[in-house]
Order: structure tokens, then C-alpha cells, then sequence
């Protein structure tokens, strides 16, 4: 039985019990949640040692890290410490996209090293035997697509994104549309190809049904990836990314209704003044199921800074109502991230996250701030420290200014403005250091 299943039923598992304790609500709150599809458990039964994790409605906005191989970078050592950086610097959950080495092994040896949920995009393990056995992605068969899906979801993986709403109709509107960036996504591009070289429909699409009884089969959340999503702000908000949402909207109900549990991915590129707007569309159109937002990014034009851009995005993504926010790293449109940009895009996504729950009322949330704003009164760097997003990196910078004069920081000194005002006001204030 799925989450889903026993949600509807009004049956409490052991898993929204637990999301229920990390997120400060009532175990009847999530259930109720999860029944109405306002918010997922992604927690497949055969991923060993999983905490759960709930995203959605009146839930903490959360992160996900993406990781994976490549065929010009398939060393699965590198991944395990880009796995390890996420994982320390608190990322939700993980993505591994691999598309070179041993994906199967990859993926295991990931799953079993990660304690919070996991996705993958099985068409791209698809694309990759085809172009092995083959030699054209285009070679790949509907089964083989099937088989790679059930086989990762027997390994333990708890969520999948499948581009099931990038439809013949769907292609269409693009191609009248007439984008510049046309289809950024890899696995829409994938897609695109096979069902232009066979003259069929999208097989996620066509066979719907069978994923579906797959899903159920395993409890593995559906992500509805959004394959014509905006690959720069021109492209924003047009007719083909708003065709395949209203598309996703339908496949999210036919989800519910078989008891598979299911988010949807949104975009992209976009101007901030098209962001609060993009949510309020996918809330509608897909009944309120918990949205994944690649971002948003907000400029086309910061190579090497999108870490910064996504983050901009992606706090009034969060504030406006994502629930699922997707880190960018700075190497985004360069290469693959090392484990050090790996972190800092995590960081910055919770930054976001952090800066959306504000915003929504999150329980906790407001709580945290007050408690850094009275150990910035009192000067207790040691509690400040401890209350910052990333501990580590704030330990750090202040390492390198230590003040000469044992007062304050290098950027005030003696005339810090905490103090000279505790002086003045005859209020008290613990020592600097």
C-alpha cells in the first residue's frame, strides 16, 4: 500500500509520523496532506536506512541536490564526495543523473550511502544502454524504457521525474511558438528525438497506465518533469511550457486516483515578475500538488554566479508557495560541479528555502532568525556561529579577521555599533570574545 493509499483510507504509517515530529504537526495533519495530494512522502520501502521526508503544503520549503556521472566524468568516487558534501550541508534529497560508468552500480552504491530520498531520471539510463547496445539513443524500445524503470525502482530509488506531458500536441505548440532555446531539458531532448525518428506518441504518455501500476507497486513518488520548460527569460511563460503544465495537471489526477503519490517540476528561466505567477498556475492547474522548481533563475547573463541567480529565484518561488526548490551551482551551463560547488549550491538553495518559510509562517522559522538577532546583540559569536546556515563557512571567515584589539570584528572594531549603543543605553552586553 502506498502513503497515498493509506492516507485515503484514514491509516497513519510510520513514515508520516515522522515527517510529522520533523516538521512541529500533527501526525492527522500530514495524513490529511498527503491524502488530499498536498503533500508527498517520497520513501520507497526498499531504500534501507531512509529518513522520511515530506514536501508540500504547510511543510518547510526543501532542498535537492543534484549529482551524477557523466561519460567524459564517470568516476563514482567523485560522486560519493559531491554525496557527502550535499549531505553536509543539509541538503532534503538527492538526484543522481548519471549518464556514464556503471549507472546501475552507481546508483546502488549512492543509494545505499544516502539517508535522505533519492530521485533519477530513468530515461537517461535508457538513452545510454540504447546508444551502448544500439549505437543510436534513438534506438531504444519501449520495454527497455519499462525495465529500466522497474529495475531502479526495485534498487530503492524514491522518486522519479518522467516527462510524461511532452505530448505530439505539446511539441506542436513549441514548434509554432518558435523559442530560442526550443527544449533545454535532456530528457525532453531525448524524447523529442525518439518520437520524431518513430512517429509516436511519448511512451510515458502513451503508457501512462503502466507506470503508474509500477509506481503503486513499489511507492515510488512520480516528479512530472516539465520538458518544455523556459531555457531563458524570452522563452517564459509561453504557450508550449503552459500546454504541457495543463497536460501534467491531468496525468497528477490520474496519478491520485491510482494512489500514486506525485509532484510537479516547474521552471527554469524567468523574470522575477513572472515567478509568483508561474506557481499560482501550477497550484491551480494541478490541484495544489507540491511544485519543484528549478530555481527559478532570474537572468540569463551570470555564468558562473547561478548559484546567486537561482537563489534570487528561488526565495520568491518559495515565499509565493514552491514547495521543492532544486539547487543551481555555479559551474550550471559550464560543467560538471565539484563537491565544493556542490555544497555552496546547497547552501544557497536553503538560503532561499530559509527566506521563503519566513514568508509562509513555517513553524520555527521566524523563531531561528530571532534567536540570531539576540546572539548579534549580546556579541556571542560562539552562538552565532552555531545558528548560521552553513557553521562551517562562517567559522572560517571570521578566522581570517581576527581584530587586533580583541573587540568587535575587522569591519567596526571599537565602534561597533552593538556595543557603543549598549554603552550608551546603559543596557548590557556580553563580551566579544
Amino acid at each position: 500500500m502506498t502513503q497515498l493509499m493509506a492516507a485515503k483510507r484514514g491509516e497513519i504509517t510510520q513514515k508520516m509520523q515522522a515527517v510529522a515530529a520533523r516538521e512541529g504537526k500533527t501526525p492527522e495533519e500530514i495524513a490529511a496532506g498527503v491524502a488530499r495530494g498536498e503533500i508527498v512522502i517520497p520513501a520507497n520501502p526498499a531504500h534501507v536506512g531512509l529518513r522520511p521526508c515530506g514536501v508540500g503544503k504547510g511543510l518547510r520549503t526543501k532542498v535537492n541536490a543534484n549529482i551524477g556521472t557523466s561519460e567524459g566524468s564517470p568516476d563514482l568516487a567523485a560522486e560519493v564526495v559531491k554525496l557527502e558534501a550535499a549531505l553536509a550541508a543539509g541538503t532534503d534529497a538527492v538526484m543522481d543523473l548519471s549518464t556514464g560508468g556503471e549507472i546501475d552500480a552507481i546508483r546502488r552504491a549512492l543509494i545505499a550511502r544516502c539517508p535522505v530520498p533519492l530521485g533519477t531520471v530513468p530515461v537517461y539510463q535508457a538513452a545510454a544502454e540504447a546508444l551502448s547496445r544500439r549505437g543510436a539513443v534513438v534506438g531504444m524500445e519501449v520495454d527497455d524504457l519499462f525495465a529500466v524503470v522497474e529495475k531502479q525502482m526495485t534498487d530503492g530509488v524514491d522518486f522519479i521525474t518522467v516527462h510524461a506531458g511532452l505530448t505530439m500536441a505539446n511539441l506542436e505548440l513549441m514548434r509554432s511558438q518558435g523559442r530560442i532555446t526550443e527544449i533545454v531539458s535532456r530528457g525532453g531532448a531525448l524524447l523529442v528525438g525518439w518520437m520524431l525518428y518513430h512517429g509516436r506518441e511519448n511512451p510515458f504518455y502513451a503508457h501512462f497506465d503502466r507506470l503508474l501500476e509500477l509506481a503503486a507497486a513499489h511507492d515510488v513518488t512520480l516528479s512530472l518533469g516539465d520538458s518544455l520548460r523556459p531555457g531563458c527569460l524570452a522563452d517564459a511563460t509561453d504557450r508550449a511550457q503552459i500546454g504541457e503544465l495543463i497536460t501534467l495537471g491531468e496525468l497528477a489526477r490520474r496519478a491520485r486516483e491510482a494512489g500514486v503519490q506525485v509532484m510537479i517540476e516547474g521552471p527554469g528561466h524567468m523574470r522575477l515578475d513572472e515567478i509568483a505567477l508561474n506557481v499560482a498556475l501550477e497550484k491551480k492547474l494541478c490541484e495544489s500538488a507540491p511544485f519543484y522548481v528549478l530555481g527559478p533563475l532570474v537572468t540569463d547573463v551570470a555564468p558562473g554566479y547561478d548559484d546567486l541567480t537561482a537563489a534570487i529565484g528561488g526565495a520568491i518561488a518559495a515565499a509565493a508557495g514552491a514547495d521543492f526548490l532544486c539547487y543551481v551551482t555555479s559551474a550550471e551551463h559550464l560543467r560538471l560541479p565539484n563537491a565544493e560547488e556542490v555544497r555552496r549550491g546547497v547552501i544557497a538553495a536553503r538560503i532561499a528555502a530559509h527566506a521563503g518559510d519566513l514568508v509562509k509562517g513555517i513553524p520555527g522559522a521566524a523563531e531561528w532568525d530571532r534567536r540570531m538577532a539576540v546572539a548579534r546583540k549580546s556579541l556571542d559569536w560562539e552562538e552565532q556561529i552555531r545558528l548560521a546556515i552553513d557553521p562551517e563557512g562562517a567559522r572560517r571567515i571570521i578566522g581570517q579577521g581576527e581584530p587586533a584589539h580583541g573587540e568587535g570584528c575587522t569591519m567596526c572594531g571599537p565602534y561597533c555599533a552593538m556595543k557603543l549603543v549598549s554603552e550608551f543605553l546603559g543596557t548590557p552586553v556580553a563580551s566579544c570574545r
